[in-house]
């Protein structure tokens, strides 16, 4: 039998038509078996029982040209479906809630709410700067200035969430659709599919060296404020032009200023823990010369590791040196904690946490294994000079840890000293040294009175005064629209556990473990909570202070996962 051309036979099948593989080809039909032998099949139809046939109309898939049956869509509705008889949807009978976020929002929680939708809930972007709009956007080129932006962000201690939303600013404020920005410890990476037929571009990008600059973070975020804002043009060639103008811009202090900065920290923490005049001269004096060592050997490239093994010995060597020399009105143990104080990596370990609360657990626990090899270095330091003083006859007393010290005028001051030095090791900028200045100086006031005025737990109490510098922090950067880190990491200062690290070392190093690591675990402990309190007062800040004009979702939102599942 030949088919006519231009029958059915003859028609192309659409790509989305459904075969099964059970069927026999065309023009070939089963041999019947014998009749005694035929099988009945429980799906098949009675005897005198006819199916109905389906209206034909459209998207019914059937036609009624020449009494065949013509080929359908698999996206037609079926012909049996009705609405009153369907299932429950997941789409909610009101319906989903159009998403609009205001222009007056800082551009980081628009961006933070687009990152939690989906990416087809995500309303459509709204090209802020010009470009051709028959050419569209240059892909290329902006997604290698979004890839160099993140990189300064990400080198610069940035958390991951706050550099996709960066990244995601940038790409949207440029008229790119469809993007996703990935951030690990050490590769940035954006995927850009133009349209749902043709091939997705991706770019990424490498954070080979980190640096502490928040002088050059501050003028990231403001390029990108810029960027973002319909009332300033920042065609690509002006960005490319003030992106390399910040990364050639020198660092706001000196060398000379940052080792003076170093001694001032460590001095003042020597005061925190009781210490006078004279073990703050002394702390002061073997953080500068730990901090020089450190430098000399940066330049040699030594790894980090080491770095911070050779800067934590000479204040642990003056300590033990004092010691030997029986000064009564000398405490070694304040002049080796205030050493410590300048070497622990609080901006790591704030960072760390606040990637595994925000969902990025793999840079989450990149942070933290960096803030445990540092912390290993630290001990490393430390632990040689105690046994060395040891083995010369050192009389190191633990129990001085019980000692109270009772001076809250003074302890405030050094606070503030504390943090001002800590903020210049950090490069801030001048304009906001005083702020944060002033937030560590309240963090160690509410420290000191719940801790030593009302006897509560030092865990506790840290957490609930580093909760307070993550509140002001976050209203700080939201009145300057700029990264709240500044105003963060330095009033954190006073409350890093510095004192407990360096009992437990010496637990270690007098071979009294269950002292020396019951006295670490507290270090552990309040480390964590300061991260914790930290991320918890920055989101507070967020829960209250809706976003202006805000309607349905325009919040961020959050993964629902209770009970593990």
């Amino acid at each position: 039998m030949v088919a006519e051309p231009g029958g059915p036979e003859d028609e192309k099948p659409q790509s989305d038509e459904a075969h099964s593989a059970f069927s026999w080809p065309a023009g070939t039909e089963p041999a019947a078996p014998p009749e005694e032998d035929h099988p009945t099949s429980e799906f098949a139809l009675p005897e005198g029982v006819t199916p109905e046939q389906p209206a034909s109309g459209p998207g019914s898939g059937t036609g009624s040209a020449s009494g065949s049956e013509t080929t359908g869509s698999a996206f037609a509705t079926p012909s049996t479906y009705s609405f009153r008889d369907s299932p429950p949807a997941f789409t909610p009978a009101y319906g989903v809630p159009m998403v609009r976020l205001t222009k007056e929002a800082p551009w980081q929680d628009r961006m933070r709410t687009m990152l939690r939708m989906p990416v087809a809930e995500r309303p459509a972007p709204e090209p802020v700067q010009r470009h051709d709009e028959e050419a569209g956007p240059p892909v290329p080129r902006v997604l290698d200035l979004t890839l160099r932006i993140g990189e300064l962000l990400l080198a610069g201690g940035e958390g991951a969430e706050d550099v996709e939303a960066a990244m995601f600013a940038v790409m949207r404020s440029y008229g790119l659709d469809r993007c996703e920005p990935t951030v690990t410890f050490t590769l940035l990476s954006i995927s850009h599919q133009p349209s749902l037929v043709d091939d997705p571009v991706t770019a990424s990008r490498t954070v080979r060296r980190r640096g502490t600059d928040y002088t050059r973070l501050a003028a990231v975020f403001r390029l990108i404020d810029d960027i973002t804002t319909a009332d300033d043009e920042v065609s690509l060639e002006e960005a490319y032009r003030r992106l390399a103008e910040i990364r050639r811009n020198r660092h706001p202090y000196p060398g000379w200023v940052l080792t003076l900065a170093a001694g001032g920290l460590a001095g003042a923490a020597s005061v925190l823990v009781g210490g006078g005049p004279l073990v703050f001269l002394i702390a002061a004096l073997g953080a500068m010369l730990g901090d020089r060592l450190a430098w000399l050997c940066a330049g040699r490239g030594l790894p980090e590791f080491y770095q911070f093994a050779i800067a934590a010995m000479p204040p642990a060597a003056m300590g033990v040196a004092l010691t030997l020399t029986h000064w009564s009105d000398v405490r070694p143990s304040a002049v080796i904690t205030g050493g410590l104080f300048a070497l622990l990596p609080g901006r790591a370990l704030v960072a760390g946490v606040q990637d595994g609360l925000t969902g990025y657990y793999i840079t989450a626990s990149a942070r933290l294994l960096e803030v445990m090899y540092f912390f290993i270095a630290i001990v490393t330091g430390v632990l040689l000079a105690l046994y060395g003083g040891l083995q010369l006859g050192a009389e190191l007393d633990p129990e001085a840890r019980f000692i109270t010290h009772d001076r809250p005028v003074i302890q405030t001051f050094a606070s503030m000293v504390l943090t001002l030095a800590f903020a210049i090791l950090l490069q801030q900028e001048r304009a906001t040294v005083l702020a944060v200045t002033l937030n560590g100086g309240v963090a160690w006031v509410v420290y000191g009175a719940m801790a030593q005025t009302g006897n509560l737990s030092a865990v506790a109490a840290t957490a609930a005064a580093a909760g307070l510098v993550g509140l002001f922090g976050q209203l700080f950067s939201r009145y300057r629209y700029t990264s709240s880190l500044p105003y963060i990491t330095a009033a954190i200062g006073p409350l890093l556990p510095g004192s407990a690290t360096y009992f437990g070392l010496l637990g270690v190093a007098q071979n009294e473990l269950d002292r020396g690591l019951a006295s670490l675990s507290t270090a552990v402990a309040t480390a964590l909570a300061i991260a914790i309190g930290v991320n918890l007062g920055s989101e507070i800040s967020r829960l209250f202070m809706r976003v202006p004009g805000a309607v349905g979702g325009a919040n961020r939102r959050a993964a629902k996962r209770t009970r593990g599942f």
